[in-house]
């Protein structure tokens, strides 16, 4: 596995389509933080990390709307990849669907949402897109 961002989006977005409560993911730290971005901006409803012998897990549970069963996250895309990094100055920060979406960014001062970034006035390498 090259991309392992790539890979816990597409865990994510599998699930939701499957229409699962809960995901298991291998963890590390940059996973851990967008897991934290999007509990905080209510994408999930909670997150767990489980420690396990070789490598730990981190035990998402998703979100989704109570009468109509349709997910909390619409998509989500990965923009910034091994191959080709996405960087962003503060100035030219992306708008996710004219401000309703977010987009995780990397930045010096960690993994923060792009209307973090634009309040500390840093820029750093998109992750990736949600809505």
């Amino acid at each position: 596995m090259t991309d392992p961002i790539a890979d816990y989006l597409t865990r994510v977005r599998n699930a939701y389509l499957a229409g699962n409560k809960v995901v298991e993911i291998p963890a590390s730290k940059m996973k851990v933080a967008i897991t934290q971005i999007l509990c905080d901006k209510g994408y999930i409803l909670s997150y767990k990390v489980v420690e396990t012998a070789p490598q730990n897990t981190i035990k998402i549970a998703l979100k989704y709307h109570p009468q109509t069963k349709m997910p909390a996250i619409k998509k989500i895309e990965r923009v910034s990849s091994p191959g080709l990094r996405q960087y962003t100055d503060v100035k030219d920060m992306p708008r996710v669907l004219n401000g309703l979406g977010i987009a995780i960014i990397s930045t010096s001062k960690g993994i923060i949402t792009d209307k973090e970034a634009k309040d500390l006035n840093v820029g750093g390498e998109v992750i990736c897109y949600v809505y």
